[in-house]
């Protein structure tokens, strides 16, 4: 376990953020990370960063949104807003206690949490689109998460590895090697300008001429494996139906399929969660796409009930209904940013400029 940890550090802090010396590092976990923290932290430190590490303990969230007062859920925690304007990179380790903590929260107080935060997000969303601040996001097995994945937590800890590459002699030149391949997968979607995904339940098509393919290669999250854009706003028509149930905060709502024209989601369905999506899309931005998704790594290989892992799943598409990616050139701004996830592995097929690039699960090339 020491060694693997180790190895888990190592290739947070010199590959996925590729610490420098000098470099200033905001470390955010629970406690329960406690062990790949310490690894971090040394190894960083190593390397000459100086470190800062923000620590959540249970229920953290939960506590404060259910007794703080209106200026208390304004205030910003000035270390955290420090770190998004000013720090060099930022590893947020997803460790935790309970997945469902945070469901039955005041709703109005969510909102002004929401707003209050809004300027020190956007700047986030800023800096690390230019990789002014270069981030990673990533996941520490605990119970909570192996028991949401129907895992033992020895069998997810063995998932979480083996997609992160970590039983590899050498991770960082494992993950250089899906840099590679996936490069050549944004090489050739970046000179066509019309995608369509085809699969069961699913015939959409969508523009992306002005819009960037980004090599998501396990820099800023880990695992990653994908390639992915932002279509544009309005170019979006079709149906497509996701076979993965759609996971949001905390909420599954399975059997989504959604009809679009011009851009625009006119009609949704779900055989299960209606009410919650239904109030989801009135959210402002919610009802167009921000990003449209191809997963690619094949290690990962089952549905997890984790975004983080779920979307890269090799073999799937994925697309996200709300804000989009400035370092692709997206334009939709909104506090949603929901994934959904459809299977492509049974006769899906992808064509950019309609020539087929992608059938049953795998690039053609």
């Amino acid at each position: 376990m020491n060694s693997i940890l180790k190895k888990y550090a190592d290739l947070l802090v010199h590959y996925c953020v590729d610490i420098e010396s000098g470099d200033k590092l905001y470390v955010r976990s629970t406690t329960l990370a406690e062990p790949l923290i310490r690894e971090v932290y040394r190894s960083a430190t190593k390397a000459g960063a100086h470190v800062e590490i923000d620590l959540d303990f249970r229920e953290k969230n939960r506590i404060f949104l259910t007794e703080a007062q209106e200026h208390q859920l304004q205030r910003i925690p000035p270390m955290y807003k420090m770190a998004m304007e000013t720090f060099d990179a930022y590893i947020y380790i997803r460790a935790p206690f309970n997945l469902k903590e945070d469901q039955n929260i005041p709703k109005g107080k969510s909102g002004i949490r929401s707003k209050a935060m809004k300027p020190v997000s956007k700047r986030y969303f800023e800096r690390t689109a230019t990789l002014e601040l270069k981030r990673n996001l990533c996941q520490y097995p605990t119970l909570a998460a192996a028991q949401n994945a129907d895992m033992s937590l020895e069998e997810y800890q063995q998932f979480i590895y083996g997609a992160c590459n970590l039983f590899t002699d050498d991770p960082q030149q494992a993950w250089l090697n899906r840099r590679k391949d996936q490069q050549k997968i944004v090489d050739l979607l970046n000179k066509k300008d019309k995608v369509q995904y085809k699969g069961e339940g699913i015939d959409i098509t969508f523009s992306t001429k002005g819009r960037t393919w980004i090599n998501s290669d396990g820099q800023t999250n880990m695992p990653s494996g994908e390639v992915y854009t932002s279509p544009v706003e309005d170019s979006v028509n079709g149906v497509v139906h996701f076979s993965f149930p759609a996971v949001y905060m905390g909420h599954e709502v399975e059997g989504v399929t959604l009809w679009v024209k011009d851009g625009y989601v006119e009609k949704w369905e779900a055989k299960r969660g209606q009410a919650f999506m239904d109030n989801i899309l009135q959210s402002a931005g919610a009802r167009r796409f921000g990003e449209a998704a191809i997963g690619t790594n094949y290690n990962i290989n089952r549905f997890t009930k984790n975004i983080l892992f779920d979307e890269k799943i090799g073999g799937t598409i994925h697309m996200a209904l709300g804000q989009s990616y400035l370092q692709t050139g997206g334009k939709n701004q909104s506090a949603i940013h929901w994934d959904m996830i459809g299977n492509m592995v049974n006769g899906g097929q992808i064509f950019a400029d309609d020539e087929m690039v992608y059938e049953n699960g795998k690039f053609l090339f």
